[in-house]
């Protein structure tokens, strides 16, 4: 049973790298270490409101009414939270899931024949490589570039990047890590080629409610102009990855959209993967997610000023419009692999390194601004430090 014959896709390097070793030998000798890796709001002390729980506390927890694209009173709930924000869905373009993730795989098996390929973006998060080919997906990078004021989308490059095999395109928006939102004019370009190509959208718009500067943004959700698929959920949304609820927004082309509903409804009824409870849950959850952002918010916005406020002459903080990370630019007299495992092992502080999010050229590294803001400064501050003596 040595050579036991598993399938390729699931052919990926199981080793320990450098970084995670290194971890754990810290942890190991009982190191404490300030982790600007951190993404779960769970974990950064952020307080959830009161009562939160107790609506799980319902009898109507023991009856089990399965529907395909979630339950009715659910999927309004949702329709409801973007009518605050002037973005009007109709409970009947909504299709829950358990997780952004699952909402990926049930569009790549909608719009992509196995050999078939999507078009991600570069840098952006290394969780589309998995999924992609789990999904038995191919695909190729379109370019994001930095023009030293924002980062923008290369519509020239990634048409080139198109064929006969590209039947999707994706776009993180606001991008993770960059924090890059998607301009009017960049969507109706993409508008356009997807018209041209027969092309879908899928938005992952879990960061869209974090902007921090007002500007040309654009939601995905509502684009009639091209089949398109927003994707938002609980765990950006109000900090909540553990409660396992996502959704997925579609619009388009009348005739094309229903089409694709349908076919999404028996994807969906396959698996029934959203749980009764939080489903129940959701109407109340999501009144409150004004009072959970605010707290997000307000971290994210006092650690990037800090950061700001405390560069030295030997990094480059690139602009962010939203989300809750920060990209650094750092002197590469260095490998980010090296300076990563310098700054874990001398300073005992835990960053991204630029390559994790396919960044084109060295160094950088990428920061959380989710941490308390006593965490997030002791680190930086320890990161600045060893810069300085370059």
């Amino acid at each position: 049973m040595d050579n036991f014959p598993f399938t390729r896709r699931t052919n990926w390097r199981q080793e320990t790298n450098a970084l995670n070793k290194t971890l754990a030998d810290l942890e190991a000798e009982h190191i404490p270490v300030l982790d600007l890796t951190a993404s779960n709001p769970t974990s950064c002390s952020f307080s959830y409101p009161e009562g939160m729980l107790a609506v799980l506390n319902s009898p109507d927890n023991f009856q089990y009414h399965p529907e395909a694209c979630g339950m009715k009173r659910a999927r309004q709930a949702v329709a409801n939270y973007y009518s605050r924000q002037n973005l009007q869905m109709s409970p009947n373009d909504i299709v829950l899931t358990a997780s952004t993730s699952e909402a990926y795989s049930f569009l790549m098996r909608l719009l992509v024949n196995p050999g078939e390929k999507i078009l991600i973006p570069k840098p952006s998060y290394p969780l589309f490589q998995f999924l992609l080919e789990i999904n038995d997906v191919h695909f190729d990078y379109y370019p994001l570039h930095y023009d030293g004021q924002k980062w923008r989308l290369d519509t020239v490059t990634l048409e080139r990047s198109i064929d006969s095999k590209t039947k999707a395109i994706i776009l993180v928006n606001p991008n993770n890590p960059t924090g890059s939102y998607i301009s009017r004019a960049e969507l109706n370009s993409l508008n356009e080629l997807c018209s041209k190509h027969q092309m879908a959208i899928i938005s992952d718009e879990v960061f869209f409610d974090y902007s921090l500067s007002q500007g040309d943004i654009v939601s995905c959700a509502g684009n009639q102009k091209a089949l398109s698929f927003a994707l938002g959920g609980l765990s950006k949304t109000m900090g909540l990855p553990q409660m396992k609820c996502a959704w997925i927004l579609a619009s388009g082309p009348q005739l094309v959209l229903q089409e694709a509903l349908s076919r999404l409804e028996i994807i969906a009824d396959t698996y029934l993967s959203v749980n009764t409870p939080v489903q129940n849950a959701l109407g109340a959850w999501l009144k409150a997610v004004p009072a959970l952002q605010e707290q997000i918010i307000l971290r994210v916005k006092e650690n990037w000023q800090w950061l700001e406020a405390h560069l030295n002459d030997h990094t480059e903080l690139l602009s962010l419009q939203g989300g809750w990370y920060a990209t650094l630019r750092i002197p590469a007299v260095k490998s980010e692999e090296e300076w990563v495992l310098e700054f874990l092992k001398e300073d005992h502080v835990s960053v991204y390194p630029g390559y994790f999010f396919d960044f084109e050229r060295e160094a950088y590294i990428v920061l959380s601004l989710l941490p308390p803001a006593s965490v997030f400064q002791e680190a930086v501050g320890r990161i600045m430090q060893r810069l300085a003596k370059i």
